[in-house]
């Protein structure tokens, strides 16, 4: 997929899912059960305790890379060095989301055709990701945030495309929307791992389809 319409894609759904700590097995299927909710989007994060190498989350973006390919766009997060956007370029990942603004992942990403979203807290760290290149901006963690912020500071950097993550759930998620973030990053409110280690991924797709609905109402 050309890269303008998958930031054009992301920004209409809205959602990116964070998939984060759980085993190949459950990632599968829990990835299964968020496409079954409508969700367009997953990020599968990179391990920065080792386990999983980052070798062995390759081979995980890889297969779900093939798998879904056109119906789930997979991504890879927690990336903090250019080694793991070559490995998550060659399993076909399509964007890589950090949880900070390192200018040489940010670099490599955008060399390698792929969609770069660091992450940045502050007016200045937003305004040098967006300079670096970055075709979104994290603000993480967002829930520190009253959802006026969004709105002060999209209003000198209008450009910068923001995505909010950290903490947002059912209750608060349009409220971020409505303050002119462009989308959001949803970890355990959607991918809740107490649910995911009892089986029951009929409820993760509805929690996912409750998002869903949520943002289209």
């Amino acid at each position: 997929m050309d890269k303008q319409k998958l930031i054009n894609e992301l920004v209409d759904n809205k959602i990116v899912t964070i998939i984060r700590g759980l085993d190949k097995e459950k990632i599968f299927n829990t990835v299964e059960a968020l496409a079954k909710g409508r969700i367009k989007f997953c990020e599968i994060t990179f391990s920065q305790l080792g386990s999983p190498s980052d070798e062995e989350t390759g081979e995980i973006l890889y297969e779900l890379s093939k798998r879904y390919d056109g119906k789930v766009h997979i991504g890879a997060g927690t990336v903090l060095n250019t080694r793991q956007v070559e490995i998550a370029k060659e399993a076909g990942a399509k964007y890589i989301i950090s949880p900070d603004t390192n200018e040489t992942v940010v670099r490599r990403t955008l060399e390698l055709g792929m969609v770069s979203i660091p992450g940045a807290f502050t007016p200045t760290e937003i305004s040098h990701a967006h300079n670096l290149g970055a075709d979104l901006v994290k603000v993480f963690p967002c829930d520190l945030l009253p959802t006026e912020y969004f709105k002060a500071v999209s209003a000198p950097l209008p450009k910068v495309k923001l995505m909010a993550t950290g903490g947002l759930n059912i209750h608060n998620i349009k409220s971020y929307l409505n303050s002119g973030v462009a989308c959001c990053g949803i970890g355990s409110g959607i991918v809740n791992k107490r649910i995911i280690s009892e089986g029951r991924y009929d409820d993760i797709t509805d929690l996912a389809k409750s998002f869903v609905y949520t943002i289209m109402d």
